[in-house]
């Protein structure tokens, strides 16, 4: 399950890039929540899956979709114009690094030597990749700050998935995420994109790729990382993370006329993942 969740994530960004031919970021997610959403309300319904949370988990999912879709699909759509796929891929592939440092501070959990290791050898992968031999950001600042909102909100939305994941079925989470995340992002499409937003031609590439981000990337990856939480646990899950930079670098390669595969880039990819798997290994633990 999470080997497909992480196929479908790495390839997303590929489809992104080409829905951003045709919509803007917010357009782009708005799409994909409403889709989503109606699509699963009909399999909650056929199953006879509940829907409606009970009251006093209310507040833990309107802290959820803010999380994730919103705060994570800001983030990332919006820093996605300003950074190539494979960046923003390797620096989502940074989550489990910080889902135990934020798990300290949050759950108390202990936090090791490893952890801290593997943050420091992954910033320096990152640094390989946006920083030139003159120092300069070979990457978008803005972009990068953009990646990182969505990096921490990813983090935070795991450690409350786990509160959540126990009690619900995948479906009920997802689709209270996607109804609370259409209520967040509505007023900004209308605000910012509407105008626009109606004077797209819909054709085939588009509508394809929609159809592939919102089956496959928006529910399959997302069902299937719930079911692998669940089943193995946040950390062992979110180890497989790092496998989403590698699926993007290649699939991005082969699909994208404009992104290369470089040496800098191959060397930036193997140390940010050396990085995370060094980062959710446990063996030390800091007192």
């Amino acid at each position: 399950m999470v080997l497909f969740a992480m196929l479908f994530w790495g390839l997303s960004y590929v489809w992104i890039k080409i829905a951003y031919q045709y919509l803007g970021p917010i357009s782009t997610v708005v799409i994909r929540l409403m889709l989503s959403t109606i699509i699963m309300i009909v399999i909650a319904w056929a199953l006879k899956i509940k829907i409606v949370p009970y009251k006093e988990d209310i507040k833990a999912f309107l802290l959820l979709a803010l999380l994730e879709p919103f705060g994570y699909f800001i983030g990332e759509s919006l820093g996605l114009q300003y950074v190539s796929s494979s960046i923003a891929s390797i620096m989502i592939g940074t989550i489990p690094l910080f889902i135990p440092i934020f798990a300290f501070f949050i759950l108390k959990d202990k936090i090791t030597v490893n952890n801290i290791i593997g943050l420091i050898i992954s910033f320096v992968g990152l640094l390989i990749l946006i920083v030139n031999k003159d120092f300069s950001f070979q990457a978008s600042p803005l972009g990068i700050s953009l990646m990182l909102l969505a990096v921490f909100s990813g983090a935070l939305y795991t450690i409350q998935l786990k509160k959540l994941s126990n009690k619900y079925k995948p479906e009920t989470i997802i689709i209270n995420m996607q109804i609370i995340g259409l209520v967040y992002f509505t007023p900004l499409f209308i605000l910012k994109e509407w105008n626009d937003f109606v004077e797209v031609s819909f054709n085939a590439e588009l509508i394809i790729t929609l159809l592939k981000l919102v089956i496959f990337s928006s529910l399959g990856a997302l069902y299937f990382f719930i079911q692998a939480v669940e089943r193995i646990g946040v950390t062992k899950t979110s180890m497989f993370t790092n496998l989403i930079p590698v699926v993007t670098a290649i699939s991005a390669w082969i699909i994208l006329p404009d992104e290369e595969l470089s040496i800098k880039l191959a060397m930036g990819i193997f140390i940010v993942i050396l990085g995370v798997y060094i980062g959710n290994t446990n063996k030390i633990n800091l007192s």
